[in-house]
Parts: structure tokens; sequence; C-alpha cells
């Protein structure tokens, strides 16, 4: 038997060829159109994901944000209302001074050893009537017994006097 020419051959392939080129070709292009839908919805999956990333993000920031500014008013209140205490304090403490020194002034006022005899009347009431009573630096008195003590020096009278006015010696620097 005789063998087929090489021409005859490969021209007899040719539709062979050709059909397996064509299948070939068609699935390479499915392949990449597959390939493609498969990108395009990995790109949108990437979108929505980076999406809902930056509006997580942006919500956090937002609290952060919103915490942030609440502690900075927080510290801004305490800022203010301790300046505001502090403004009030000095007159405070320049009033009880001043009330201080007037009352130890009436040390050497005429009257005074009659105070200070009432002063010492007062204690025992308060106390006892055996309590010791001595005068303090300040002028007024300080009684004792076992355990417990009454002072009533002039500046301790004068610091409970302002005490006792409250509200009324506050509006004497508030607005």
């Amino acid at each position: 038997m005789m063998s087929p020419a090489p021409d005859q051959t490969t021209d007899a392939l040719d539709p062979v060829r050709a059909g397996l080129l064509r299948a070939a070709h068609a699935d390479a292009d499915a392949l990449v159109a597959r390939a493609e839908r498969e990108a395009a919805a990995r790109l949108d999956q990437a979108r929505a994901e980076a999406h809902t990333i930056l509006d997580d993000a942006r919500r956090q920031g937002e609290a952060d944000g919103a915490i942030a500014a609440r502690d900075l008013l927080v510290r801004a209140r305490r800022e203010a209302r301790s300046r505001t205490l502090s403004a009030r304090r000095k007159p405070y403490e320049d009033l009880r001074r001043k009330a201080a020194e007037r009352v130890r002034d009436l040390r050497r006022a005429d009257g005074y050893a009659s105070l200070r005899e009432r002063l010492e009347q007062r204690a025992r009431v308060l106390l006892d009537p055996g309590a010791e009573v001595t005068e303090h630096a300040d002028g007024g008195v300080v009684a004792q017994v076992p355990g417990r003590r009454l002072d009533l020096s002039l500046t301790a009278l004068a610091d409970r006097a302002l005490d006792s006015m409250g509200a009324e010696v506050r509006s004497l620097w508030e607005p």
C-alpha cells in the first residue's frame, strides 16, 4: 500500500485544523469573556467593600470627633467653672480678711472686757460650766473640756457670721 503524498495529507487535515482553531478561538473568547466578567464582578465587589470601609471610617471618625469635641467642651466648662470660682474666691477671701481685721480691732475697744466676759459665759453654757476658758490670740475665747473644744475667737465668730450670710455675701461679687 502506498502512503498518500504529504501534500494530500495536509490538505485532508485542513478542515480538521480549521475546526480545531475555531473551537480554540471560541474557547479562548469564552474564557476571556468569563475572565472579564469575573474581573468586573471582583472590581464591583472591591468598590463596594471600599465604600463600606470608607463609610465605616467616616462614621468612626465622626464618632471619635464627637467624643473629642464633648471632651473638649467638658474641659472648657471645667476650666471656666474653675476660673469663675477663683475669681469669686478672691473677693470672698478679701472680705474674710477685712472682717477678721475689724473684729480683732475690738480688743482695743472700750467694751471689749464686757464682750470677752459674755463670750466666756456663752462658752460655759454651750460646753460645760466647768470648762477651761482661755483668751484667744486674736481676741475672744476658746473653751475646752475633755474631748470637746469650742472656738469663740473673734475671727472664728466673724467667719461664722459670713458663712451664715450665704447667698447674701455672694451677691456682693456675683452679677
